[in-house]
């Protein structure tokens, strides 16, 4: 089974690579996967309050995560896999895609305009090495031409 994987957060690349990745699901009789991923913390507070900032972002981002995965369930019936993981990004996308050798594709998005994310910039500059190939859809397109190309 193709399975696509989509790094979420609340941007609306995130959601066009998203939206890409489930109508290439619904085609290929694939999955999609959802990776949200907790940001770092730049700073250590103390002890408690650390604990608290870092559960704080990590339910951030599982609640961003099962709306996406709602969203997908509602309009194609298949629920995706979720997984929130902290950590560096690249590293933590990695990590997740050796960790799951039936990915098939990483799907990122690039923005409607100006410079590439960092994700993308990693990525794109780092492709050879990854084990699957990597889809960057570009973040100008209209809903029709995205689920067209899709």
């Amino acid at each position: 089974m193709r399975v696509y994987l989509v790094v979420m957060d609340e941007t609306e690349e995130a959601r066009k690579a998203l939206r890409f990745a489930s109508l290439r699901a619904q085609k290929t009789g694939g999955a999609v996967h959802i990776l949200a991923l907790v940001p770092q913390q730049t700073f250590n507070a103390f002890g408690g309050v650390q604990a608290t900032i870092e559960q704080e972002a990590r339910e951030r981002a599982e609640v961003m995560a099962n709306s996406a995965a709602g969203n997908i369930f509602a309009e194609s019936g298949k629920m995706p896999t979720i997984a929130v993981r902290p950590g560096s990004p690249a590293d933590v996308i990695r990590t997740y895609i050796e960790e799951h050798g039936d990915i098939a594709a990483l799907v990122l998005a690039t923005s409607a305009e100006g410079s590439a994310g960092p994700l993308v910039s990693h990525f794109a500059a780092h492709a050879a090495q990854l084990p699957c190939p990597l889809y960057l859809v570009p973040g100008g397109l209209e809903k029709a031409d995205l689920d067209r190309l899709a």
